[in-house]
């Protein structure tokens, strides 16, 4: 049985990842999931990550929910779906982790590839798909602040999208970044053309 392809979105908040993976995952009539809170451990750890209730988690234990939610997706949903010859289109992955943690909490970006990398089992996107737009956009879409990571500050938020950009230049056979700004119609035509282009899939009518 031939191998499904894993395919990511990332990007900040705003970018419109989340509607661009429910579009290609339906083109595609692949299995569509979401870092973090694939699963049910998942959304219990997305909980405590998120909730302002938390603010004052550590850095450090912060990188490492994140990596124990993607063991968990990893085994549980990403995987099986890939070995059955599933395609796999995922909101977030590793690179979340690096831009995140890495860059946006000062956190050592290597070292926190590194566990996510081991975490994951060493499985990594055929394809990962950054959008980019500019802040004022993400601002309008994501309105208020709305929880613990979007309250963090533009800094932060402005470390987090260079984090993204690094992975991207360092990654050029695995990454492509699309401007996330246009209607979706018009963002979900480019991101079937790179689709095409990159694992040769057929990506069906919208």
């Amino acid at each position: 049985m031939t191998r499904g392809r894993f395919i990511v979105f990332e990007g900040g908040e705003g970018t419109g990842k989340s509607t661009q993976a429910a579009l290609l995952a339906q083109r595609l009539g692949a299995t569509l999931t979401h870092e973090p809170g694939g699963t049910e451990l998942g959304a219990h750890l997305r909980e405590v990550l998120l909730s302002e209730r938390t603010r004052r988690l550590d850095d450090r234990a912060e990188a490492l929910l994140m990596a124990a939610d993607r063991a968990q997706h990893v085994a549980e949903v990403i995987e099986p779906a890939l070995r059955s010859g599933r395609h796999v289109v995922c909101d977030r992955y590793i690179g979340s982790s690096v831009a995140y943690q890495g860059y946006g909490r000062l956190l050592d970006p290597d070292m926190v590839r590194a566990i996510s990398g081991w975490a994951a089992g060493g499985l990594w996107p055929d394809l990962t798909i950054l959008l980019t737009v500019p802040e004022e956009v993400a601002r309008a879409r994501i309105g208020p602040a709305r929880d613990r990571i979007e309250a963090a500050g533009d800094d932060f938020h402005r470390r987090v999208l260079d984090g993204f950009l690094e992975q991207a230049a360092e990654e050029p056979d695995t990454w492509v970044v699309l401007d996330g700004s246009g209607t979706p119609e018009e963002v979900a035509e480019e991101v079937a053309d790179v689709v095409a282009d990159a694992l040769g899939l057929e990506v069906g009518g919208a």
